[in-house]
């Protein structure tokens, strides 16, 4: 068989197993008390989808002879196993159901716009044209995208901070630093294994419904979670970031005689650097957390497509290789 058809076929698989994903994890969170059975039938589909994608850049870049890396529908498959491979890994840490429901579709949708969006020969793997044809490639465009990957993810998890908190301002320092950095979902969860034994029935006795006192501090902490992790993540991007503009540079120097050239890529890479670099600015000295540095966060999220997507379909520049044109 055709090695071309042999990936297309399995790219098709990849979306069709993160669909199935998607649907569980979504079904599982909808379950007030949720369902652990379901929740690891979705991981596992996930890691399924994960290990196909990892076959798909592999054989590519073994057929081609070059890192996979050199038009949309490859960047686009490695962003989405990028995407898998860390959602995984917090899916691991955190135990939650709800970074499934959240990244996945993001998952499914960036994959389902290479597979079912991009023509047959935008698919094909291709030779290089000749800027391509250098060491930096690898370099360059793998820690931008994965730079992508991490601070698409923890713009995600900025976005749903603010869904959750309603763009309302919440004091995260009632929350005690050596549980939050875990999710709590289900309320019963932690219901059950925090507050509701023998020792801490005392709690009972105020105005307040017991109940709706659990349910505040699970909240809390769900949310205390959010902000945590989405620094984490968005903190391990920027480096990512800087990285690729930089190793961009010295490539673009050695390909066009210029260290910089106002490209609209370099544009917009500058400006999502300079997003992402005010967010980590406002937390490290200022101290901020919560609400102001989510809607940085936010804001990057767009900021990142624009990037990444926006600019290339005016067809105009010197990044425009293997695009629409």
């Amino acid at each position: 068989m055709d090695w071309n058809i042999t990936q297309n076929l399995s790219s098709n698989i990849v979306f069709g197993i993160l669909l199935f994903a998607t649907i569980i994890y979504w079904i599982s969170l909808s379950l007030f008390r949720g369902k652990k059975n379901l929740v690891q039938i979705g991981k596992l589909s996930a890691l399924i989808a994960n290990g196909l994608l990892f076959f798909i850049l592999g054989s590519r870049w073994i057929v081609a002879g070059y890192f996979p890396l050199s038009n949309l529908y490859e960047s686009l498959l490695f962003l989405t196993w990028t995407i898998l491979t860390i959602y995984l890994y917090l899916e691991y840490k955190t135990k939650s159901k709800l970074l499934g429901a959240v990244l996945l579709p993001i998952a499914l949708l960036i994959n389902g716009f290479a597979n079912l969006t991009l023509s047959a020969d935008m698919q094909k793997a291709s030779p290089l044209v000749p800027a391509l044809q250098s060491n930096w490639l690898m370099m360059h465009v793998s820690m931008m995208m994965l730079s992508y990957a991490t601070l698409i993810i923890g713009s995600l998890l900025c976005i749903l901070f603010l869904v959750l908190s309603k763009l309302q301002d919440v004091d995260l320092q009632l929350v005690d630093e050596s549980t939050s950095l875990v999710f709590y979902n289900n309320i019963f969860a932690y219901y059950e294994a925090k507050v509701f034994s023998q020792e801490n029935k005392s709690l009972v006795s105020n105005n307040v419904p017991f109940e709706e006192d659990i349910q505040e501090i699970a909240f809390l902490k769900l949310l205390k979670s959010l902000d945590n992790w989405s620094y984490r993540i968005i903190g391990l991007g920027f480096p990512f970031l800087t990285i690729g503009i930089i190793a961009g540079g010295v490539w673009a120097n050695e390909a066009w005689g210029s260290y910089w050239s106002w490209d609209p890529k370099e544009t917009w890479a500058l400006i999502t650097w300079l997003v992402f670099a005010t967010y980590l600015h406002s937390r490290i000295t200022k101290g901020w957390e919560g609400k102001k540095t989510a809607i940085l966060g936010g804001l990057g999220f767009f900021v990142i497509w624009i990037c990444y997507l926006g600019v290339n379909f005016l067809g105009k520049g010197l990044h425009s290789y293997g695009w629409l044109s």
